[in-house]
């Protein structure tokens, strides 16, 4: 499966944005998807996670109620729309798909990642 992110850029403190994960193959409609996140100097950590019927999600705490993972498996897609963004969300955003529907928040468990998305959030 390969993935593809896209919808990062600059915005202020508060605001929005929505950040898409397009797939290749159809696959990824088997596949749990997550959205994980890297600062410049952290490590890589999980955001979110949506099942691959769309049923289930899982948030890390910091982002609950700001941030809304979803998909649509007719369109090979998945989405995180981020609302009343920080500074601290500032991060490279990565989406992965994992077949064996692990459900685990560990980046080990995905197989399949994009190339990233850059979120800048100013102060």
């Amino acid at each position: 499966v390969q993935l593809q992110a896209s919808g990062g850029g600059l915005v202020q403190a508060g605001g929005s944005l929505r950040l898409s994960c397009a797939a290749s193959e159809r696959t990824f409609s088997e596949s749990t998807l997550a959205w994980f996140r890297q600062a410049p100097g952290q490590e890589r950590e999980f955001v979110a996670a949506v099942s691959w019927n769309g049923r289930s999600t899982d948030y890390t705490d910091s982002v609950k109620g700001r941030f809304t993972i979803s998909r649509d498996n007719n369109k090979k897609a998945a989405y995180l729309q981020m609302n009343a963004l920080k500074p601290e969300d500032t991060a490279v955003y990565y989406c992965a798909a994992d077949p064996q529907r692990t459900w685990l928040r560990s980046s080990d468990a995905y197989d399949y990642w994009g190339q990233g998305t850059l979120v800048t959030v100013s102060s």
